[in-house]
């Protein structure tokens, strides 16, 4: 495969800008955790099956996918950088909603919500990172993706000391991170209009990625099937994997929650490396050994003790956790006159890809086990050696 010429821009990350769309994805992801963190209180309390639970995250997933590649297209062509405060907004209405919520249906439409604000954040702040990156975009995009790891991580943790000990009505109170969130994003959008920084992205994107159409066009349909090798098993783990402690150890709920910080603390630490690496090595070797590097690890974990389980899963999280933020690079910079689209498209797969396998994972949990599912979905990170159809996009910055 041909190797592309060198694209190379300012080398001056904007640190103050990349901060802040990476301080609100902690806060959006944060607020969207609350939702499978307190699944274990919503099943007793409303008495849901699993399959009402995967529902749920269907509901989520698929208002978080479906708007994103649509919103990314019109941004490219039409910036809005109001959209950024806007989105929370729409998350801070599900997040009251969901805080009030008494029936069933109600839930739903709070997840739907939270969803909806998530779809109109995620392209627009992914293309901002690049934007303040100065070239240094694996490093930008992993700072970004540790804000949202982060917010993933402390989402059960608070929801474990906050809402499990008083109740659905506390949840109210995480509405005040929606709000830091709306006030960051303003400043965001204001520095988006004042700067030339959208002028100098497209002035990179002139220049190509000197791949042939067809050749571009496979990249990203192995990229793509690597996004639902990760995700399925990623959903398997942050979506079940408190049932599944519940169930084999018999491990309190709260406990659980904890054990449940650890994986997702585990993907906000490793996360950090996987950009620069890219930046430095090339992101086809990142992706390569952190998606087929965990499958040994999955594969241990359905037969693992309560401390092998925990000691697996950090490993697991800190090996998998660089995959993301190296593939939207990489798409990024196989489609550069389509930044938005290509970081909506590929945040709406991770979105869609684990919603569906949500309530898929929940209906087979119903009819066989949690640690049937579990060893199920360790094979599918297997599929890890697809990347090495990858052609080689190693950049100089």
């Amino acid at each position: 495969m041909a190797t592309p010429s060198p694209i190379s821009t300012p080398a001056i990350m904007v640190v103050p800008v990349v901060g802040a769309v990476s301080v609100v994805h902690l806060l959006n992801d944060l607020i969207q955790a609350v939702l499978p963190a307190i699944y274990p209180m919503l099943k007793q309390d409303y008495a849901l099956s699993f399959t009402q639970i995967g529902l749920i995250t269907l509901i989520f997933q698929l208002t978080a996918s479906v708007l994103q590649p649509a919103v990314g297209f019109y941004t490219d062509k039409h910036p809005k950088p109001a959209l950024l405060p806007l989105g929370m907004v729409f998350t801070l209405l599900g997040l009251a909603l969901l805080s009030l919520a008494q029936r069933y249906d109600m839930l739903l439409l709070a997840s739907a919500m939270i969803g909806l604000g998530s779809s109109t954040f995620h392209p627009e702040a992914s293309r901002v990172a690049r934007m303040a990156s100065g070239g240094r975009y694996g490093l930008a995009q992993a700072m970004f993706q540790v804000g949202g790891n982060a917010g993933s991580a402390l989402g059960p943790l608070l929801a474990a000391m906050i809402i499990i000990p008083r109740g659905q009505g506390s949840i109210g109170w995480f509405c005040l991170f929606a709000i830091a969130g709306i006030m960051l994003l303003a400043w965001v959008s204001r520095w988006v209009v004042q700067s030339n920084a959208r002028q100098r992205l497209g002035n990179a994107a002139r220049k190509g990625n000197g791949l042939s159409t067809r050749q571009t066009r496979q990249a990203l349909g192995v990229l793509a099937l690597l996004i639902f090798s990760k995700y399925v098993y990623m959903t398997c783990l942050s979506n079940f994997y408190t049932f599944y402690l519940i169930e084999k150890f018999e491990v309190s709920v709260a406990d659980s929650q904890l054990f449940l910080f650890l994986f997702l603390a585990a993907i906000a630490v490793g996360t950090v490396a996987g950009g620069p690496i890219g930046d430095r090595f090339g992101r086809k070797w990142v992706i390569w050994v952190s998606i087929l590097g965990a499958a040994p690890l999955a594969l241990m974990l359905p037969y693992s003790s309560l401390l092998g389980a925990a000691l697996l899963t950090v490993l697991i999280g800190l090996v998998m956790s660089s995959a993301f933020s190296a593939i939207i690079v990489f798409a990024q910079e196989l489609m550069p006159a389509r930044v938005g689209m290509i970081s909506g498209l590929f945040y709406g797969l991770m979105f869609g890809i684990s919603g569906i396998a949500a309530a898929v994972l929940g209906m087979l949990a119903d009819v066989t086990s949690i640690g049937f599912i579990f060893k199920l979905c360790a094979w599918f990170p297997l599929l890890g050696i697809l990347a090495f159809w990858l052609p080689d996009m190693r950049r100089t910055v």
